[in-house]
């Protein structure tokens, strides 16, 4: 995890391995953002000039590393770009340079300490631009090594410390600002770590285990319930997906008791690996299943933050985990599960089980009383057909919820878009002998399988679906502050959703 600190030293005398400046594209020049003047001066004014011959256009995300030969304090100048300069009157918004600022710490993995003024970009300093700069560093300073042996020198870990400079070190606010940046960091980074390891080391008690550790240690209540506890419970849903599998399935419930009144209730996916079941997927879409514990990793990871930054609101976070396996004792296609409270479900396919595993949770969390229920899921493939790789998908029964939920990651910095539930597709769930089937009709799946959901979500209750089946495992190249793998998104939405109900 990289250390966040505040500096008043002028940025070309700060002592680092390299310090990391904002360029931009103006016309066909290249010119240095506000935060570079004292860079530039120590070069003798040269330092727009130096990096054009070396090729640097301000490309958003572009990285141009210059040698300062004793110039600086530091020996190296790490220019990266932010596109177009902005106009008269405009600004460089705060995920251009949250952006920038991972770009140029996933490039300089490895350094002990790096040195910036990208939250001066915009001239003035704000509070808002040093969130953005400090969330960058924090989340593009990730890396994964923990089966790295012969290679882990080739990949290095990500930047030790990294030091803002600010005009006053000793401001407080500033110094809440990058402290709450590292809690989020961290969060997303657990959230990562859990996502990226491999199956074979997180069955569904290791998950649960993870939440004991995680959110005990965070001061969070945590009670775990296994498979007898589930059947005697009559937890059909979660018992079914996890019966063809050697390792027993579990639910999970993690408490942070922040605030007053009812609590809001999330409710995570946490299939630790799925293959399909006896509905078998091919072998290419099993290679990042891993990844369909996101949904219970990012609630895991967002309570955790919760309760490190005592923020205060009353939330309860539901983790519904299961291996979904092939075996002679898996469920089959036909046959009828009774999931908790009462409602049968008639089982068409096998590879939609994440929905039968969050209905018995939504079910449980409803008997709460909650504020509402949102629940989080890396649930179908229709939704990457729809939306792609870096955009989730909102849907629900309150609009208001909604547009908080979409509002909340617009400042977060992740990308979200809304999505209708179609009622005349509701009737492709019937069943001929139970009460809903799990598969509808093949169009609009992702709509579909809100729909079942929604089945489950008792009158009165305001709820939201987030399926982000796309945007929270990265199989592309890295970016701005996106690793390779997992991404740990929702957990920045879910942390400022939060927060902001909070005040």
């Amino acid at each position: 995890m990289t250390r966040l600190s505040l500096t008043s030293t002028p940025l070309h005398q700060v002592a680092a391995d390299a310090l990391i400046i904002g360029v931009a594209r103006k016309g066909r020049s290249l010119v240095a953002a506000p935060g570079a003047e004292t860079v530039d001066k120590a070069l003798k004014k040269r330092l727009e000039s130096a990096l054009q011959a070396l090729g640097a256009t301000g490309k958003a995300g572009e990285v141009t590393r210059l040698a300062t030969l004793g110039a600086t304090a530091a020996p190296t100048v790490v220019a990266v770009g932010l596109g177009d300069a902005p106009g008269r009157g405009e600004t460089y918004d705060a995920e251009t340079i949250r952006r920038a600022a991972g770009a140029a710490a996933r490039a300089l993995a490895g350094a002990k300490r790096v040195a910036t003024s990208l939250n001066a970009v915009n001239g003035d300093g704000s509070l808002a631009d040093l969130r953005a700069a400090s969330e960058g560093l924090a989340l593009g300073g990730y890396a994964f090594r923990a089966y790295r042996h012969a290679s882990k020198a080739e990949h290095r870990a990500g930047i030790a410390a990294a030091s803002l400079v600010v005009t006053d070190a000793k401001d407080k606010d500033a110094k809440a600002t990058i402290d709450r940046a590292a809690v989020i960091g961290e969060a997303v980074e657990r959230c990562r770590d859990l996502v990226n390891t491999p199956a074979s080391d997180l069955h569904p008690a290791d998950l649960a285990a993870a939440a004991v550790e995680l959110c005990g240690g965070a001061g969070c209540n945590v009670e775990v319930l296994d498979e007898k506890a589930l059947a005697a419970g009559g937890f059909g849903g979660i018992l079914g997906v996890g019966q063809g599998a050697e390792h027993p399935p579990r639910l999970v419930r993690v408490e942070h008791a922040g605030g007053t009144g009812p609590a809001v209730h999330l409710v995570g996916k946490g299939i630790t690996f799925d293959t399909g079941g006896l509905s078998l997927k091919p072998s290419t879409a099993m290679e990042w299943m891993k990844a369909d514990m996101g949904g219970a990793a990012s609630v895991i990871a967002t309570m955790w933050a919760l309760a490190k930054l005592r923020v205060p609101v009353n939330v309860v976070g539901w983790l519904a985990i299961a291996e979904n396996m092939p075996s002679g004792t898996a469920i089959r296609p036909s046959d009828v599960l009774t999931m908790y409270g009462g409602k049968t479900v008639e089982v068409l396919n096998t590879d939609a089980e994440g929905r039968l595993v969050m209905a018995d949770a939504i079910v449980r969390a409803s008997e709460e009383k909650p504020a509402a229920i949102v629940d989080i899921a890396t649930l179908t493939g229709a939704a990457l057909v729809a939306l792609g790789s870096r955009l989730y998908a909102v849907m629900g029964n309150d609009e208001d919820l909604g547009a908080e939920i979409r509002a909340a990651a617009g400042s977060a910095g992740e990308q979200c878009w809304p999505m209708p539930l179609p009622d005349e597709l509701r009737k492709s769930l019937d069943s001929d002998i139970a009460d809903i089937s799990n598969m509808g009709d093949r169009f609009g799946g992702m709509l579909v399988a809100g729909l079942f959901l929604r089945d489950f979500v008792p009158g009165g209750i305001p709820w939201a679906h987030l399926d982000v089946a796309g945007p929270a495992w990265n199989e592309g190249e890295a970016f701005g502050y996106t690793p390779k793998g997992g991404t740990g998104v929702p957990v920045r939405t879910l942390v400022e959703w939060l927060s902001a109900r909070a005040r």
